[in-house]
């Protein structure tokens, strides 16, 4: 079954702003991490940001300030608050949890950064 849905993608211009969402359905008493990675045309993915269950958090040094993580407490929600858009920030955006040393993966959504 689906365990992490994605929302919240789209297309913004240059400068805009974006929030992205992903609703976990997996096991929360489990959860070791959750993230949010990026694959733009033609390139690996890569990881952007995470929060850990402790709530520290750790950012792509491409994205740093301008990218904001945030999870609910009951460790089912993740969100990605994404501020001064550039085009280099285009690609599909996937959620990722991690249950101990297993990730699990949504099916991505897409942003796009144009004029």
């Amino acid at each position: 079954q689906v365990q992490l849905v994605e929302s919240g993608g789209g297309l913004v211009k240059p400068g805009g702003s974006l929030r992205l969402s992903c609703a976990s359905t997996l096991d929360s008493t489990r959860v070791y991490s959750m993230s949010w990675y990026r694959q733009a045309p033609g390139r690996e993915r890569e990881m952007v940001a995470v929060i850990l269950r402790n709530g520290e958090t750790g950012y792509a040094g491409a994205v740093r300030g301008r990218f904001t993580i945030s999870r609910d407490d009951a460790l089912t929600t993740v969100d990605l608050q994404m501020n001064d858009l550039s085009l280099d920030d285009t690609g599909v955006y996937y959620c990722n949890v991690r249950l101990g040393n297993i990730g699990y993966w949504g099916q991505g959504t897409q942003v796009t950064v144009s004029t």
